[in-house]
């Protein structure tokens, strides 16, 4: 059974039940309609934890989607979960293949951002400050990336650049 069709909670029917409808008023190709309903069902499974099931749905949604700008919620999706799993390089991966297709989205950079900065952090640990501060310096440009497309987001990123004096470069 579709994990559309398990929802439990009373919001997860509800936006079922109105995607359900939207699906079938709104003049769409079958492929669009497949893909959002493997997109949903992704949506859900990592929700509630089930990356498995999520990265399954999600790689189902990629073959009928067709839309670039579709395509990089996807992706960004992908990626979320492999940052979750610890898999950065993977991770990096997919957020760069959704900010090919959508280089507009602050989260993919964000979230590449979260990792480079992770990585400067780790170097630090291991007594390497030069690496460490090419990631820190590699975080940043992404930052401002993303803060320039969101710019009352990332709050924390903005006052880690003006502490580091690296907001104005």
């Amino acid at each position: 059974m579709p994990r559309s069709q398990r929802n439990d909670n009373f919001i997860d029917k509800t936006f079922t039940i109105v995607a359900d409808i939207l699906l079938q008023i709104i003049p769409m190709a079958s492929g669009e309609k497949k893909a959002f309903t493997y997109y949903r069902d992704g949506m859900s499974a990592q929700s509630e934890g089930e990356y498995a099931e999520a990265l399954q749905n999600y790689y189902e949604a990629m073959r009928p989607e067709i839309d670039p700008y579709d395509r990089s919620y996807i992706l960004y999706n992908i990626g979320l979960i492999h940052t979750s799993n610890g898999e950065h390089t993977k991770a990096l991966e997919y957020y760069f293949q959704a900010l090919e297709r959508n280089p507009s989205l602050p989260q993919a950079l964000n979230n590449t951002a979260l990792i480079c900065h992770y990585r400067g952090e780790q170097a630090i640990q291991q007594g390497d400050p030069e690496i460490a501060e090419a990631w820190f310096d590699q975080a940043a440009e992404y930052w401002k990336q993303a803060i320039a497309f969101a710019p009352s987001n990332y709050i924390e990123a903005q006052n880690w650049l003006k502490i580091t004096g690296r907001f104005g470069e």
